[in-house]
């Protein structure tokens, strides 16, 4: 029988669900967290040991201000480790033990989101949901068409339509001068949470600022807000995302730590 609850039996995957979601962050076990710069990265070193990813790798990357902001997270905890409040920390992770060696992988996916690109599918009503879609989508399409001499297809509703081969090909030349991981990770994260390669890589590259992307991606959703009220849940959701953003704007040298 379980210890916790008796009517239910040993093994019981809500009581064990219950039990991940009770564990105890881990105790913070250093006093200072630092960046020593050796050959040619900047490491995180934690009491003077080096901190080590998930998979065991040193938290070590190419840019002063990420590691500045990864120091700022660590040195940031209180008497336990929270996760949660570290997006910069897992955005290195996740470029240590998942980017790295795999970038080709990483790539194509970013080139798939080209190939359905967010700023390619339009309402066609209401009339100010379309000329917010416009006046904010426009400008961007207009940019990466020029960016990479291509034009996109565009289309009203979900259907799907289908992009000329020639731009999954010009996505994939440009994205190939990605080939830091940190930055590599920073534009994928950037192009998940969008739901938009295109509107990441403006971000990425300078033409529209981190808000006004965030923004941009987030038009019909801020359209229904402003109909219909906001829902407490979804806005959890979106200040989670948001932090996760900002860090790919750290390691895409965009923004400032979160």
């Amino acid at each position: 029988m379980s210890g916790d609850d008796p009517s239910r039996p040993a093994g019981d995957p809500i009581a064990a669900a219950r039990k991940l979601t009770q564990r105890e962050l881990p105790k913070r076990f250093y006093d200072l967290a630092e960046i020593i710069e050796q050959d040619g990265l900047f490491h995180l070193r934690l009491d003077g040991r080096p901190a080590l990813s998930p998979s065991r790798n040193r938290l070590a990357v190419t840019e002063r201000a990420l590691a500045e902001a990864l120091r700022a997270e660590w040195q940031a905890q209180g008497e336990r480790i929270d996760p949660a409040a570290m997006p910069v920390t897992r955005l290195v992770n996740t470029a240590l033990d998942g980017v790295q060696g795999n970038e080709d992988a990483i790539r194509a996916d970013i080139v798939a989101y080209a190939g359905s690109d967010l700023l390619c599918y339009r309402a066609g009503e209401p009339q100010g949901l379309v000329d917010r879609q416009r006046a904010l989508w426009d400008p961007v399409l207009a940019w990466v068409e020029q960016l990479l001499d291509v034009r996109f297809r565009l289309a009203e509703g979900v259907v799907h339509v289908a992009q000329p081969r020639e731009i999954r090909i010009a996505v994939k030349l440009k994205l190939a001068t990605y080939s830091d991981p940190f930055r590599l990770t920073g534009l994928s994260m950037a192009t998940s949470l969008t739901g938009s390669a295109l509107l990441a890589l403006a971000v990425a590259e300078g033409f529209v600022t981190p808000d006004d992307g965030w923004r941009a991606a987030h038009v019909d959703e801020d359209w229904n807000i402003a109909q219909w009220g906001e829902d407490t849940e979804a806005v959890a959701r979106r200040a989670d995302r948001h932090r996760d953003f900002t860090a790919a704007m750290v390691a895409l040298g965009r923004s400032k730590a979160p």
